[in-house]
Formats: structure tokens, C-alpha cells, sequence
């Protein structure tokens, strides 16, 4: 399948202090899904933000980083009286599927051992893989698999377990996807989706060029990639 690209307003795991600048910048471009995470912002922004993108017809994306009870709970709220369509990160809680699936959410929390800062992912790889699977048995709409910050394997090996014991439609793979060579990674692996954040702010695609031209460069990237008419 076709990876979608979320693209997250976020930078070393921090929402940019300029996201609603830069999301109008890009608006028009042919991206659907748009997030930023619930560091960096405060209820108010996060609710003017999730605006803008309704109001651009994108789908909303929320990617939590906090890993405390009180804090995953107050982001579950949050996604709630923001109007997000999608809450993705931290571990798995009862609590939180109960309260996205409430209000209509789809819920993809991160799979295997997460913690830090930035990101982290420790592990076996069978230990994530049947993590990931235990969670959708739980009740989540699949899982958001941090794929290229495991440093104790090997990340696309990975990433294909995951999707093939899970499903392909159950899987987001998040952070670190700066290179055209992971961009096509993620073409072979095929999961529903895959976000990009920090490597557009750092012009990587692009070098010297805008948030913008290192989006619009990457909109041609995956049109080349999966053979489409440009």
C-alpha cells in the first residue's frame, strides 16, 4: 500500500513555536494529514492549530511524548477538546482508548519499550513485534512504531515484522524519516502512514530551502517513488 506522509509541525520533539505560520504557508499543498505533538503548546494553541487544519480539510494528528499518568491523561483531554481525529504516542492505557474512542478518535499509542528524550526505542524484536500485536488486541486502532530510533537492530527488518503481524493498515512508523533512501524504505515496508517533521525544518531535502520547498520537494519525491504522474 501507499504510505500517507503525516506531516508534524515539530521539531526535537517540541511543536514549533511558529506552527500556525508555517501550516498556512503549506496549506494548499496535497498533503492530508497534518500533527504536532502536545509539547510546546499550550490548550489554546492546540485548539487554533486543529483549526486551521479543519478548516484547510486536512485530518488532525496528535503525538504524545509524555510518559507520566497525569500528563497522558490531561493530552488525552486535550486531543478531546481539540478536535484531533487521530491520538498516537506514549504507552498503551485503558484510560486513554476509552476516552479518544469516546469522542471518535482513532488511537495508535507507541509499541515496545519508549522513553526519553528525543524518543527512544529499547527491546527484543519479537518483544516490540507482540507488544504491537497485544495492543490491537486491547482495543487500539494499531500503533505508532518509532522504527528508526531503535539502535539494537535493525530498523526496516523491523518495521516489516511489525506490519506483517499486525497488518499494514495498523501501523504508523514515526520519526527520523530524513533521506530519500527511508523515504523509499517506507514505500517497501508499506505502512498506512509515516510522519516527517524536523528533517523538513532542517531543509534536508532541500538544502538552504524553506520549510515549504523542502515540503514541496517532497511531495515530488513520493509521486517519483511510487510511480505517479507528476
Amino acid at each position: 500500500m501507499k504510505p500517507e506522509i503525516i506531516v508534524m509541525l515539530t521539531h526535537h520533539d517540541v511543536t514549533v513555536a511558529n506552527a500556525r505560520e508555517v501550516f498556512a504557508q503549506s496549506a494548499d499543498l496535497p498533503i492530508q494529514y497534518w500533527g504536532f505533538k502536545d509539547a510546546g503548546v499550550t490548550a489554546t494553541e492546540a485548539r487554533q492549530l486543529v483549526d486551521d487544519f479543519k478548516a484547510a480539510g486536512k485530518t488532525s494528528v496528535l503525538e504524545v511524548v509524555t510518559f507520566d499518568e497525569k500528563e497522558l491523561l490531561d493530552a488525552a483531554h486535550l486531543a478531546v477538546d481539540s478536535g484531533f481525529d487521530y491520538f498516537t504516542g506514549s504507552s498503551y492505557s485503558d484510560d486513554v482508548r476509552d476516552i479518544v474512542h469516546g469522542a471518535g478518535l482513532s488511537y495508535l499509542p507507541f509499541s515496545g519499550n519508549v522513553g526519553g528524550s528525543p524518543i527512544e526505542l529499547k527491546g527484543e524484536p519479537d518483544e516490540i513485534v507482540e507488544d504491537s500485536a497485544r495492543i490491537v488486541a486491547r482495543g487500539a486502532d494499531g500503533i505508532d512504531l518509532v522504527a528508526y530510533r531503535y539502535a539494537a537492530g535493525d530498523p526496516v527488518a523491523l518495521a516489516k515484522a511489525t506490519v506483517e503481524r499486525v497488518g499494514a493498515q495498523n501501523v504508523v512508523i514515526a520519526g527520523s524519516i530524513n533521506s530519500v533512501e527511508r523515504m523509499q524504505r517506507m514505500q517497501d515496508i508499506g505502512p498506512f502512514a509515516y510522519t516527517m517533521g524536523g528533517a523538513l525544518f532542517e531543509g534536508v531535502f532541500l538544502d538552504g530551502g524553506s520549510f515549504r520547498e523542502n515540503l514541496e520537494r517532497v511531495v515530488e519525491l513520493d509521486a517519483s517513488l511510487t510511480g505517479a504522474v507528476q
